[in-house]
């Protein structure tokens, strides 16, 4: 059916309600010019599905006896009741109706659609006029009962683009959402976009109308029985071609809701606030109005990885990209260079590793048409409908549910970056004809991860997750653990103790993203055991290696001297520094970095004889100045004596930085790794990326009374993974209860502060 046919459909019951009520007021005249017969809801709209009811307000001036009224309204209704659609009616007079309208939120979302048809037209004009005025009046009051009202219809009834068998009314991103919509626009506080939800109420209006004929029903779950009747009713190829389009239309609808209901919930002082004063909060992006906006006057040809820094600045602050700043991105949308610079490829694993933060930035992007852009294997799994009982949403909106679940993951990995992208992306080979899609899926991930920047060895490992995501699950399942050719099997499919962890992990993420009908206890125990019993047959996984230093390196190291140098390198800062060792050396250049304004995204230093070298790589903070050698050296100096207070300085940093809106987070991780292959303990802390982290680390070292022989630090999106190497003060390896309190004591720290 078209809106032309829903039309007609309510012009002929419009016909049929003001006959019957002609004839009832010809039975009862005394009921004349004290009654009127008004449409509300969807048919006040003249939206009629085949299945729809009758929504009508009988409005009375309270002047009739209850005896006349009664048998007025049966006359009247009797013989639609005995018709072949179902009736919902209330009688109620105009200040009865504003009663009900303050008390109950569907009632007054439905008279907003109120029109008259039949009796005394001056009642449904005054009762319009209330319904429009108090809404607008008191709807800051409405506003919770609304929004209680959004979640309940979405915990109940699921979201509609990513459903097997979706309601297309009350699903999120369904019918109910478009009238929600248009209520809040009648409020008349917040714009919304009510020209992006024309295409889809459209086509999900078509959809139900067709159920309703194919089905013979009043119903709006579109099961899978029923599919493709009505794909063919509505002359799509097959049942996949409609769900793909329902969910095209769905997450346009819900994109719209997300950002109306922020919009509304982030308005001051009872709706009525001043836009808030635009806050810096990365190079080129602003925090407006609790959105992430990008500079109007910003360059997309001299800074195209903005898109990518402005998604992983929202998500990680739990904020949505405001809808100018993706019209922005993507009217003047510039590739990213192939490979991509580290900074972008960083800021793609920090969007993802937002967990559920994520999800709705994603959204946003996508439905700019900024993903495909950025990564065009990703329009065929886009809206890809899985027509399997054991999946519970589309291919896309699976990958971005398995990514979530790793993200509770991330501490029990050593590269949580390689396991959040593989997340993403390991259903990629999904809807191609005639292929397996874990090895088709191999096939894509690594050119895509060689484009994303990544090393050969790290893309290696990825097409590995990706083609063997399934292995463990699959063989914990239908092969016999005791069997030492079970182990063999998989070892010939992992070739590390690293990959294992990280196939664990997806293994786990996708199992949990698919629903309890493909993961259990049980089978999570069976894959544990699994994993086990393999990792004994396997050597562990080693600390990462120290700095390898080069013969020049090692030349000017034995100058004793402090030599500082700087390299610019993808719009990242190479810093070597060279310098005499002594206690608190580490602590004193991260702490230089720190109030310089530096985020450490890696590091590598290494004591050698009496000196120490190091190799750093920082990215500026927006409101920092390019490194200087001489401001830098004369800090470093200055602090390696005392005369700068880091520690106040660095706590106050922390402090602004906690005063920002952020997401939750797993707390620190600090594990000792017994290693033969060097004489010193190693601690590996894992936390969420901070200001301060390896100072803080550092100082903690340094107090306890033992010596740091190297570090190794990584920031691996918004995570980072510190590696330090120590001894005591003869230069041997601690004790393990030693090494442990030291452990325990680090991990306090980063927890209180």
């Amino acid at each position: 059916m078209t809106t032309r046919d829903r039309r007609e459909l309510s012009d002929e019951s419009d016909r049929n309600v003001i006959s019957l009520a002609q004839s009832a007021c010809e039975k009862f005249p005394a009921v004349l010019g004290k009654v009127a017969i008004a449409a509300v809801g969807g048919y006040g709209r003249g939206e009629l599905s085949p299945g729809s009811d009758l929504d009508l307000l009988i409005v009375h001036d309270g002047s009739l006896t209850a005896e006349v009224l009664s048998e007025f309204v049966n006359a009247f209704l009797y013989p639609l009741w005995n018709g072949s659609r179902a009736v919902d009616h209330s009688v109620r007079t105009k200040n009865e109706t504003r009663v009900a309208a303050a008390s109950d939120i569907r009632v007054a979302m439905g008279l907003l659609d109120i029109r008259f048809l039949h009796g005394e037209e001056s009642l449904v004009s005054a009762v319009d006029t209330d319904a429009k005025s108090d809404w607008r009046k008191n709807f800051k009051k409405h506003w919770p009962q609304l929004v209680a009202s959004i979640s309940e219809r979405r915990s109940r009834s699921g979201e509609l683009a990513f459903l097997l068998e979706p309601d297309l009314k009350e699903a999120r991103g369904g019918l109910r959402d478009i009238n929600t919509l248009r209520a809040i626009s009648q409020a008349q506080f917040v714009p919304v976009a009510l020209d992006r939800l024309a295409p889809a109420e459209s086509l999900l209006c078509n959809v139900r109308d067709a159920l309703h004929q194919v089905s013979g029903r009043n119903r709006d779950q579109l099961l899978f029985t029923e599919q493709d009747k009505v794909a063919s009713a509505l002359k799509f190829v097959d049942a996949d071609e409609l769900l793909l389009e329902v969910a095209k239309s769905a997450r346009a609808v819900d994109y719209v809701m997300a950002l109306t209901v922020h919009r509304v919930e982030n308005l001051e002082q009872g709706f009525f606030a001043k836009r808030r004063k635009p806050t810096l909060v990365g190079k080129g992006l602003y925090l407006i109005n609790e959105e992430i906006s990008i500079a109007s006057d910003i360059d997309m040809g001299t800074d195209p990885g903005i898109g990518l820094r402005a998604a992983a600045t929202a998500a990680q602050r739990g904020l949505p990209l405001s809808i100018e700043a993706c019209i922005h991105m993507a009217e003047d949308f510039v590739n990213l260079p192939t490979p991509w610079p580290r900074q972008s490829r960083e800021d793609l694993v920090a969007l993802i590793g937002a967990g559920e933060f994520m999800i709705n930035v994603w959204e946003a992007l996508d439905q700019s048409g900024l993903i495909e852009k950025w990564i065009p294997e990703w329009g065929h799994v886009r809206f890809l409908p899985q027509r399997n009982a054991l999946h519970r949403h589309t291919v896309d909106r699976h990958m971005l549910e398995t990514a979530v679940r790793a993200t509770n993951l991330i501490r029990q990995v050593h590269r949580p970056d390689l396991l959040l992208v593989a997340a993403l992306f390991h259903d990629l080979g999904k809807g191609f004809q005639d292929r397996d899609h874990s090895e088709y899926g191999e096939v894509l991930i690594a050119p895509l991860a060689l484009r994303l920047g990544f090393s050969e060895a790290d893309a290696q490992v990825l097409a590995t997750l990706v083609r063997h995501h399934l292995l463990l699950s699959t063989v914990a399942t239908r092969r016999d653990l005791d069997d030492p050719l079970t182990i063999s099997f998989v070892l010939s499919h992992v070739d590390s103790a690293q990959v294992l962890e990280l196939l664990h992990a997806l293994s786990i993420a996708d199992g949990e993203a698919t629903g309890r009908t493909a993961w259990s206890e049980w089978k999570a125990r069976l894959v544990a055991d699994l994993v086990s019993r393999c990792l004994s047959a396997m050597s562990g996984i080693t600390p990462a290696p120290q700095l390898e230093l080069t013969p020049d390196q090692i030349l000017r190291s034995e100058r004793g001297a402090l030599s500082l140098e700087i390299a610019e390198h993808e719009g990242n800062y190479e810093i070597e520094i060279i310098s005499p060792d002594q206690v608190g050396l580490l602590s004193a250049v991260a702490g230089v970095f720190s109030i310089s304004r530096f985020d450490v995204r890696s590091a590598r230093t290494r004591t050698v004889g009496s000196s120490a070298v190091m190799k750093w790589i920082v990215t500026l903070d927006a409101n920092a100045a390019a490194p200087d050698p001489t401001v830098l050296r004369e800090m470093l100096e200055r602090a390696l004596v005392g005369e700068i207070d880091l520690t106040n300085r660095i706590e106050e940093r922390i402090r602004n930085y906690r005063k920002r809106p952020v997401i939750p987070v797993a707390p620190p991780v600090v594990s000792v790794i017994y290693d033969i292959a060097t004489d010193a303990t190693v601690l590996e802390v894992r936390m969420h990326d901070r200001p301060g982290i390896l100072y803080t680390v550092a100082k903690a070292v340094s107090r306890f009374g033992v010596d740091i022989r190297a570090a190794i630090v990584a920031t691996l999106g918004a995570e980072a993974f510190d590696t330090i190497y120590v001894t005591d003060l003869q230069g041997r390896a601690l004790a393990p209860e030693r090494a442990v309190l030291l452990a325990n004591q680090i991990e306090n720290i980063l927890l209180t502060h």
